[in-house]
């Protein structure tokens, strides 16, 4: 073992075998001058000596640098003298540099002669020789990002050749650093010194810890607290090639196998102010419909319709919310994309059955691999040869082998590719009217490596074993782009880049190489998935993928890929969670109870409590896995009952959070420090999360625990399950938490005001219940304010947006000054809620000592004269326990019940609080 861990230690830090020093000497500012063409400042670099590690140097690079936005500066380092691959502007829109030509003509403007170059919110400065430069935060002078050396650096100078590019940024004591996915990391959301962190999109599942995964997401952000004072800001360096990153601490290093140096600073400066300049840049996250934040429900291995439909009975029958059903690969004929079973899903049956759950305002969603078999009977494949959309190896599409067996696979880099997949979706969708797609398999995962043929001796796929590689194949390792210089951390291990993937040296459209667009397949199929849906009925698309890049989230959901039904995984799945709320990509959830092997009754028990607070919640399973839908056992159909019922209850505010995600890019679950920047204590919290800025999740997460030790920010945080238990924190430590084997922790914090509905078994219905608005204050608050929000539509347009008749926005706010209480509401674009007859019922009111009287209404500026059906409750007493010492609790939650206030107009309550004594 001791001899196995030396190996491993050996390979996770292989890359930094050969002496920094004697990769590269740096390059030399030689000029930079003011870009008079659209502002910023072009520059020339020259190199200072060259080394063979790793190849040749690049002499000549072009510097841009610009200012974009006030809280937004890039730094563009490329060859000055050949285009150099980048992520395509296409692909990802943005702000195009200046030509090169700009530079090489060196007539674009004035010599730049100071030593700063500033902007609203940041800095540029520089070192000439060699060249360096710093970014710093303009108002008070903190260095962001610094890539100049000093001798006893453990990293080079600035690094640029054909397949190897290093830079590095020195960092203070006092950073905490997030981002840089996708991985599992086993100690929490907050990146830890000399981890591995490679970037290189894979099929390998999440139960691989500190590895490369499925995504390539190259940001960080940076949250520092220095004296008291914090601020956060985010570093993107927008490159698609394979790349190590190595965190030591003090120091961040990049060392990527190709493209440019593309960098994008964010200012922030609390969290949410990053979040919403990085998504202003890569991309809003996609607008989802309604229905995809109920709860969906999947699994690999139901083999026919009759299963699906007894599923579909199971959760009716054990009274458990169910939204969405999925089928995996198995409503396919032999696993065919866009096909269907005509034995086991007869299409008469099927769309039958659609027939009914749709009616009921349930939804079917069905996967969708990238990879198409080649078949000369199936008519997608024979329509993808005939338009030549098939990405190339020497000249032929390249061969590779995925669950049908030979596969083809589309270039969605090429238009006419785009124009195929749209036409496919098209085609299907009128076969089988699925509500959306789930795009799996397009790291691109293949089962064999290298250049392969079919056999001619034995059938492929093996019948029992389809993921064994049954091609006839052979490594290909005579290119440089198979087999680069620098051995980038893949898999863990240095594997070969072409391993179990597309080889490297593969060609798309227009000549690109797979080497330089291998992490961009899953990105560019999301994008061509939504276009299609969208074209279908003009609805808003449902896609959720595997794979993903910078900007996916635009397009796509995302689920954290196979894990495993263990209590590690359980934990493992929040720092995943969180960190996809990063990287725009907020709609996101793992596999509930775990995709294998079988988990146990009180672990699936546990994972619905947790899971049904995931934005994206569903339950699915490995075929080779015993059955574990969550009716399969009492006590876990009881968990699900409980935590379903209070998510389908909370689904306003949830839909709500969804539309700031769509408008300012806010994940839906957040870290506790997104709302509580200067409570340090949460810098490294994974255990909780909150969703939203106000309801923490505290969930159960160690085997045969009753209870969880949950730490708050300061203030009240009132139980949702029962508002008379609170929690008073008023320091960073730790209380115990009763949580028996049915039963989650979620606690709304003071100052809020949520709205709730009366849930149901679908989202259809329970959105159509009336409202109820829990208005906390502060324990025994007698002078304090409380605010919150709803966002309604009708879920189906395909952008979320006000516009009038369509959607409505509702402010709401309340005050206790003395002994008055208030509570009103500002409405945008009435018509859409008036029109659907929503309505307010009930008002609870926490953390108010005594009972209320005299009671006036105003509805759209008109009191109200006829309060009889309006009523005080005077509720049981707020238990306090042991959380702060008490004893002997107070009324401290007051029900405002019988009101019928439209949603739509705008209110306002008032009445005081009697003292009782």
């Amino acid at each position: 073992m001791l001899l196995l861990f030396v190996v491993l230690l050996f390979l996770s830090k292989g890359c930094l075998t050969v002496s920094s020093q004697n990769i590269g000497y740096g390059y030399r500012l030689v000029s930079l001058q003011e870009n008079l063409d659209g502002g910023g400042l072009i520059g020339h670099l020259l190199l200072k000596k060259a080394t063979s590690t790793y190849g040749p140097d690049i002499p000549h690079l072009r510097l841009f640098v610009k200012h974009e936005t006030r809280n937004r500066l890039r730094v563009h380092i490329t060859d000055a003298e050949n285009e150099r691959w980048e992520v395509p502007y296409n692909l990802l829109p943005r702000e195009e540099p200046p030509p090169l030509e700009i530079h090489n003509q060196k007539t674009s403007g004035f010599p730049f002669t100071a030593s700063e170059f500033s902007g609203e919110e940041l800095v540029f400065s520089y070192i000439s020789d060699p060249f360096g430069f710093a970014v710093k935060r303009r108002s008070n002078g903190e260095t962001l990002f610094n890539s100049t050396t000093e001798a006893e650096d453990p990293y080079a100078s600035l690094v640029f050749k054909d397949q190897y590019l290093e830079i590095s940024t020195s960092l203070p004591k006092y950073s905490s650093l997030y981002g840089l996915g996708e991985n599992t990391q086993p100690r929490g959301i907050q990146l830890q010194p000399n981890d591995p962190y490679t970037l290189y999109t894979t099929d390998i599942s999440a139960i691989n810890l500190n590895k490369d995964l499925y995504g390539s997401h190259p940001v960080y952000m940076d949250l520092r607290n220095r004296n008291g004072e914090t601020a956060a800001h985010a570093v993107l360096l927008l490159n698609s090639n394979g790349m190590d990153v190595f965190y030591r601490g003090s120091s961040l290093t990049y060392k990527i196998i190709g493209g440019i140096f593309d960098f994008y600073f964010l200012s922030g400066p609390m969290p949410l102010d990053v979040i919403d300049q990085y998504t202003s840049l890569i991309g809003r996250p996609a607008p989802m419909p309604y229905w995809s934040l109920g709860f969906h429900q999947c699994r690999w291995g139901y083999h026919n319709l009759s299963v699906v439909e007894g599923v579909v009975e199971g959760y009716n029958n054990a009274q458990i919310p169910l939204d969405v059903i999925w089928n995996d690969d198995d409503h396919m004929d032999a696993r065919k994309d866009f096909t269907l079973s005509a034995v086991n899903f007869p299409r008469p049956k099927l769309l039958a059955f659609l027939d009914k759950i749709h009616s009921k305002g349930m939804k079917y969603v069905v996967i969708v691999d990238p990879g198409i078999n080649v078949n000369l009977t199936y008519g997608v494949y024979l329509r993808g040869l005939a338009q030549d959309i098939f990405i190339k190896y020497e000249g032929e599409p390249y061969l590779a082998q995925v669950w049908p067996g030979p596969v083809y696979f589309p270039d969605f880099l090429n238009p006419s590719g785009v124009s195929w997949w749209v036409d496919e979706i098209a085609r299907f969708h009128k076969l089988v009217p699925v509500d959306g797609l789930w795009i799996d398999m397009n790291e691109v995962s293949n089962f064999c490596t290298g250049k392969c043929k079919i056999p001619t001796t034995h059938s492929c796929p093996l019948t029992t074993t389809p993921w064994v590689c049954c091609l006839d194949c052979v490594n290909i390792t005579k290119t440089r782009w198979d087999d680069p210089p620098y051995k980038i951390n893949a898999s863990g291990i240095q594997a070969p880049l072409e391993f179990k993937t597309i080889a490297p040296s593969a060609v798309h459209y227009n000549g690109v190489m797979e080497y330089n667009a291998h992490s961009l397949y899953g990105f560019s199929q999301s994008i061509a998935t939504n276009k299609g849906l969208l074209k279908l009925e003009g609805k808003r698309p449902f896609v959720l993928s595997r794979s993903s890049f910078v900007g996916s989230g635009a397009y796509a959901a995302h689920w954290t890929g196979d894990n495993k039904g263990t209590w590690e995984d359980l934990r493992y799945s929040i720092s995943t969670i969180l960190n996809f709320g990063f990287f725009g990509m907020p709609m996101v959830g793992a596999d509930i109870c775990g995709f294998y092997p079988a988990p146990t009754e009180e672990l699936c028990n546990r994972w619905i409590e947790l899971g049904a607070f995931y934005p994206f919640s569903r339950d699915h399973a490995n075929l080779a896995s015993p059955r574990q839908e969550l009716y399969q056992w009492e006590s876990v159909a009881k968990s699900a009952r409980n935590a379903l019922g209070l998510r389908y209850k909370l689904l306003p505010y949830l839909y709500t959070l969804s539309y700031e995600a769509h408008i300012y890019g806010a994940p839906l679950a957040r870290p506790v420090f997104f709302s509580f920047p200067n409570f340090t204590a949460s810098y490294g919290l994974s255990t909780q999360f909150l969703l939203g800025s106000s309801v923490m999740v505290s969930p159960v997460l160690k085997q045969g625990a009753t209870s969880v030790d949950a730490i708050f920010p300061p203030g009240t945080w009132y139980n949702l399950f029962d508002t008379t238990k609170a929690v008073i924190s008023k320091d960073d430590k730790y209380v115990t938490l009763n949580a028996p084997l049915n039963e989650i922790n979620v606690h709304l914090y003071q100052n809020t005001i949520l709205p709730m509905q009366r849930g149901g078994m679908l989202t259809k219905e329970a959105r159509t219940t009336p409202f109820t608005l829990v208005v906390a204050f502060p324990f025994s608050a007698t002078h304090s304010d409380a605010k919150g929000k709803v966002y309604v539509d009708d879920d189906e347009r395909p952008e979320m947006k006000l516009v009038d008749g369509e959607a409505t926005y509702v402010e709401f706010y309340a005050s206790i000054e003395g002994k008055t209480v208030k509570v009103w509401s500002e409405v945008e674009m009435e018509k859409f809620s008036l029109d659907e007859k929503l309505l307010i019922e009930k008002i609870t009111v926490l953390g108010l000592e005594g009972i209320g009287e005299g009671m006036e209404i105003e509805v759209d500026g008109e009191r109200v004269s006829d309060l009889s059906g309006v009523h005080f409750t005077d509720a049981s007493s707020v238990d306090l326990g042991k959380l702060d010492g008490r004893t002997n609790g107070k009324s401290l939650m007051i029900d405002v019940t019988g009101l019928a206030l439209p949603l739509g107009k705008k209110f306002s309550l008032s009445w005081n609080m009697n003292i009782k004594a």
